[in-house]
C-alpha cells in the first residue's frame, strides 16, 4: 500500500510503524484491518477531536461495517477494541472512553 491509500493519515504516521506496532500486539494487518484504520483516520479528520462523541464513533463504525458484521466483526479483527487498538495503530489519540468496558475494549 502507498500513502495515497491513506489520505487522512496524520503527518507523522507511517504504515511500516503501524505494522510493527501491530506485530507487537500479535496482529498481522491485512486489507480488512487497513479499512478500519482508514475509516478511523477519516473520522478523526472530519470531527472535533478529542471532543467527539464516542457513542457516535462506535455507531458510525458499526454502520459502516454492518455488511461484514458490524462491531462484532471489528472486535474479531481488533481484539483490543476497534476504537482503542485501531486508533493506536492508525496513529491517532485514543479517545477518552475508548477503553471503557461498556464499549467492549479489553485493553
Amino acid at each position: 500500500m502507498i500513502m495515497n491509500d491513506f489520505p487522512y493519515a496524520p503527518g507523522d504516521w507511517s504504515l511500516s510503524e503501524a505494522e510493527q506496532l501491530a506485530r507487537r500486539e500479535n496482529l498481522e494487518l491485512d486489507n480488512d484491518h487497513m479499512e478500519l484504520l482508514k475509516s478511523l483516520q477519516e473520522y478523526y479528520s472530519k470531527h472535533d477531536k478529542p471532543q467527539f462523541n464516542m457513542r457516535e464513533l462506535h455507531d458510525a463504525l458499526d454502520e459502516k461495517f454492518n455488511v461484514k458484521g458490524g462491531m462484532k466483526y471489528l472486535y474479531k479483527l481488533f481484539p483490543g477494541g476497534p476504537v482503542a487498538q485501531g486508533a493506536r495503530l492508525a496513529g491517532l489519540t485514543v479517545p477518552a472512553g475508548a477503553i471503557d468496558l461498556s464499549f467492549g475494549s479489553v485493553q
